[in-house]
């Protein structure tokens, strides 16, 4: 037997060979049937196991290979092809345990090397893989809090500072972003996690070079900075409105570590910003109501010359920290939100005299890196707290220095002196300085200089200068077609792809200030290449470009506030032989009108669109108003609201109702009534987007707003009351009820209207209704006396809701005759009207009362009422078939009452 067995073994041996593997499994299969001893049966299952890896049926070459090792476990060719099989069954890690010791047992065996290092990198991707997996599962279960609450009670604090620190980039973001889901809301959890993580460690994240970390990291310090602050105002909630306490030790310390990062050269532009981004958010007060600035006096007293530091770093000047184009400008807006915070005038004289001290230190060094830093400090604190930069600028000897570096050979020192005279000419005395002493040495720079960085400067302070006049057509500082050439060559350098972005730029910085000229205004319009090109600066990575697409997108549209003068103080004015600012015929509607249309065509909504969703400092309230006077601009017409909902625009305007300036605000709101006016709201605003809507609609209520802004804030609140009882509900919630009736006592008869046509939509809610049975209440009296009104459009208004009233609440009918003796006049008018709709009205409120009382009903039959409403019940027309219905109902009540007697179908006669 032994012998036959070896033959078959010997056999099948020759077979895989020759390559015949189907013959040499068969062979090994016999052998294994008629074996008898366990060694040789041990090598069949070895080698019948190679057979099976050939053919790919790892499954069955595992098992064989496990069958001969269970006699021999020194058998390393059954191990090693063990290992192939698990191998390509996926099982990784007794793959590697079988390689391992294969490579143990013979170490320089290449074969067993090759596959200890395949199936090394194999498990490596394998884990980094599975890692990623559970990574990304941490981020959905800490969405929901107890998914939250089980990661912080399971060490998994822990578990996610390990990931932070893993250098990987997938692996850092789900950690923040789960980090984000434990801290979101909740304060306990987010101060124990601000000490276990520690400040150090989330400040060296967000110093990362990779942007998308860094912004990750910054949004979780600012939901930490929520959970904190929201959590201290729920412990005094209820208190008088008391003051909030000081900010906990690690809000403190929090903001200590942000304060630190700015001039730390190991931290990355983009952390940098994200840095100040935070301090622009979490220092100044949200509300001036708060008379507790403490938060901005400490980070001045602690942080001002650091954030100093890091305003007067020129990036080509070694030993500075790495900036990125944002920086300086957002550098500019920290400063500006901390001055205006301050309180009085002490506070700011400190703010002046810690910034000047700053500037005077460095401007007395002997070195020129140290001048260039004050020249630049003094050039950001121009674009942030305007004053405190020209208090700088007039110290001695600051401006003589710019104009003499501005004609310096080094391109740099030339730079930092150029962009600090085009923000010194901001102010008109200076201004006119400049025009009569630098405008030869900027025309000098502009037509000579070699460099473009120097030139497109020098030209934007030619355009700064040239604009002064602003939009006074008399005014002009420069000769006729002077701005028109200046504008151009801003064009040019606009559509100039091979430039860098920040020249480019400044070309918008140009044309921002030129476009103040409509002549400029059409020119630009009419470049569809030079607006795409704009439209594309503004939606890229450079945010600096924001404010001055703003202005000039507001210049072209005419969207900034104009006064209009009164024509008798004008004729006194030239009377007495003084200035009087004329508007350039280009600037009339007709023309503003044409301008919008080319605008839209260019697309300018998807560029306003992405200037919203910029997350920058730079994204200042006054940009923020910018955006909302354009897109109001553009929704003026009915016919272009559509392609601007489609666009995106309606949903962009919903965060500037609340981030922006008072009149930012005002203007959004303005925009969004105008939508939902003519849009259908549920279209324009899908999904619980309607209900933003509601609140900046009621603040257009209010006195300091225009009476054109009420009345399209009306109409938009009717369109939104008439869709759903949630709609109702929530404008009923922002306390419009007694705004609205307000605004029924105008004496504007089309805002009285829009007030009642809104009243009648939001008496379909029942906590409306019963407003109307209250005592002592004139609404009801109201409602009667508007319907017998001239104005038709009032009527229908007044009418609509007595008819669903007195629908809805039937005793409320027994009133009505004692709110005026002419009752009865005003409904029979209503019946006898020309317009269907008010005849409907009147019949269905007739029929409402005589079905509520036998008495009313009695006293219309007793009127002119009756035979009105046999008029109107005999009519075979079908388009008033509803009226012929109601009016037959009222004869049929009249009849059940016994009030009238049937006479072959008709009508004869009264009862008495």
């Amino acid at each position: 037997m032994s012998q036959d067995s070896s033959t078959l073994r010997e056999e099948g041996n020759n077979h895989f060979k020759a390559g015949d593997v189907q013959q040499a499994l068969s062979c090994y299969t016999k052998a294994l049937k008629i074996s008898d001893c366990q060694s040789e049966s041990a090598v069949l299952y070895r080698n019948r196991a190679a057979c099976y890896l050939k053919l790919e049926d790892h499954t069955k070459a595992e098992a064989d290979a496990t069958k001969a090792l269970d006699v021999d476990q020194g058998d390393v060719k059954a191990r090693f092809r063990r290992a192939q099989a698990l191998q390509k069954l996926g099982r990784l890690d007794q793959a590697f345990t079988d390689a391992q010791k294969c490579a143990q047992l013979e170490p320089k065996n290449k074969a067993f090397q090759d596959l200890l290092r395949q199936l090394g990198a194999q498990i490596q991707i394998l884990f980094m893989t599975y890692r990623q997996k559970a990574a990304q599962n941490l981020v959905v279960l800490s969405r929901e809090d107890a998914g939250a609450e089980q990661i912080f009670r399971n060490d998994g604090v822990k578990l996610l500072q390990n990931l932070l620190d893993s250098q990987q980039e997938d692996l850092i973001l789900s950690a923040l972003r789960t980090l984000v889901g434990l801290c979101t809301g909740h304060q306990s959890r987010t101060m124990a996690i601000v000490n276990e993580v520690g400040m150090d460690r989330l400040c060296g994240v967000m110093a990362s070079a990779a942007s998308t970390v860094s912004l990750s990291a910054c949004h979780l310090i600012q939901v930490m900075f929520e959970a904190l602050t929201e959590g201290m105002k729920k412990e005094i909630r209820g208190k008088d409105e008391a003051i909030l306490p000081e900010p906990s030790r690690e809000l403190r310390s929090m903001l200590r570590h942000l304060i630190d990062m700015l001039p730390a050269s190991s931290v990355s532009g983009a952390g940098r910003d994200s840095a100040i981004n935070l301090l622009v958010k979490q220092v100044p007060r949200k509300s001036l109501k708060n008379p507790d600035n403490s938060l901005t006096l400490w980070v001045i007293d602690q942080g001002l010359k650091k954030i100093l530091e890091v305003a007067g770093t020129v990036p080509e000047v070694k030993g500075g920290p790495p900036l990125t184009d944002n920086t300086p400008m957002s550098c500019s807006v920290l400063l500006n939100k901390l001055y205006d915070d301050l309180k009085s005038d002490k506070e700011r004289e400190n703010f002046n005299k810690l910034c000047e001290e700053y500037v005077q230190y460095h401007f007395g060094r002997s070195d020129m890196e140290s001048k260039l830093r004050a020249i630049q400090t003094v050039s950001v604190l121009l674009q942030g707290p305007s004053d405190v930069g020209n208090r700088t600028l007039e110290l001695s000897g600051i401006m003589d220095a710019v104009i003499s570096l501005c004609a310096s050979e080094n391109i740099s020192h030339q730079q930092v002196a150029v962009e600090a005279l085009i923000h010194a000419a901001g102010k008109a005395k200076r201004a006119s300085f400049i025009t009569a002493n630098g405008v030869a040495l900027l025309k000098e720079l502009y037509k000579k200089s070699e460099n473009d960085r120097i030139r497109v400067r020098a030209l934007v302070g030619l355009c700064k200068l040239g604009s002064a006049g602003g939009t006074d057509f008399s005014m002009k500082q420069f000769a006729e077609g002077s701005t028109l050439k200046l504008a151009k060559q801003c064009r040019k350098w606009l559509c100039n792809e091979a430039l860098p972005p920040a020249s480019r730029r400044w070309a918008i910085e140009g044309l921002a200030y030129l476009t103040l000229d409509a002549d400029v205004k059409e020119d630009l319009v009419e470049d569809k290449k030079a607006l795409q090109a704009m439209f594309e600066l503004a939606k890229s990575e450079d945010k600096t470009v924001l404010y001055a697409v703003g202005s000039t997108l507001v210049n072209c549209t005419n969207s900034y506030d104009v006064e209009k003068p009164d024509p008798q103080m004008v004729e006194l004015a030239k009377y007495a032989k003084q200035h009087v600012p004329e508007e350039h015929p280009k600037d009339a509607q007709s023309f503003v009108g044409k301008r919008v249309v080319k605008l839209l065509e260019a697309g300018v909504v998807s560029a306003l669109v992405c200037m919203v969703k910029q997350e920058s400092p730079v994204l200042t309230e006054a940009c923020r108003e910018c955006i909302a006077r354009v897109i109001l601009a553009l929704v003026e017409r009915q016919e272009d609201r559509g392609l601007v909902v489609a666009q995106g625009g309606g949903k962009a305007l919903l965060p500037l109702v609340s981030e922006s300036t008072d009149q930012g605000k005002i203007k959004a709101a303005q925009a969004l009534a105008k939508i939902t006016i003519t849009s259908n709201p549920e279209i324009a605003f899908p999904g619980e987007r309607v209900y933003e809507v509601v609140r900046p609609l009621v603040s257009l209520l209010a006195l300091d707003c225009t009476m054109l802004q009420n009345f399209e804030a009306l109409m938009a609140l009717t369109n939104l009351a008439g869709i759903s009882e949630r709609l109702r509900q929530k404008i009923i919630k922002e306390k419009a009820v007694p705004k609205i009736e307000g605004y029924m006592f105008e004496e504007h008869d089309m805002v009285r209207a829009a007030a009642t046509e809104c009243m009648c939509n939001l008496a379909l809610s029942s906590e409306v209704q019963k407003c109307y049975l209250a005592p002592d209440s004139d609404r009801l009296k109201l409602l009667v006396l508007y319907s017998g009104e001239d104005d038709e459009r009032l009527r229908k208004a007044a009418s609509g809701t007595l008819a669903m009233l007195t629908g809805e609440m039937p005793e409320l009918c027994t009133r009505i005759p004692d709110t005026t003796s002419h009752w009865l006049e005003i409904f029979q008018a209503l019946l006898l009207s020309e317009s269907q709709d008010l005849r409907h009205r009147g019949v269905v409120i007739v029929m409402n009362l005589m079905q509520a009382d036998k008495s009313l009903a009695e006293k219309l039959m007793e009127s002119e009422a009756l035979e009105i409403l046999s008029v109107l019940a005999k009519g075979d027309d079908p388009k008033q078939a509803s009226i012929q219905k109601a009016a037959q109902r009222c004869l049929d009540l009249a009849l059940e009452y016994g009030l009238i007697q049937s006479n072959e179908g008709g009508v004869n006669g009264k009862t008495m």
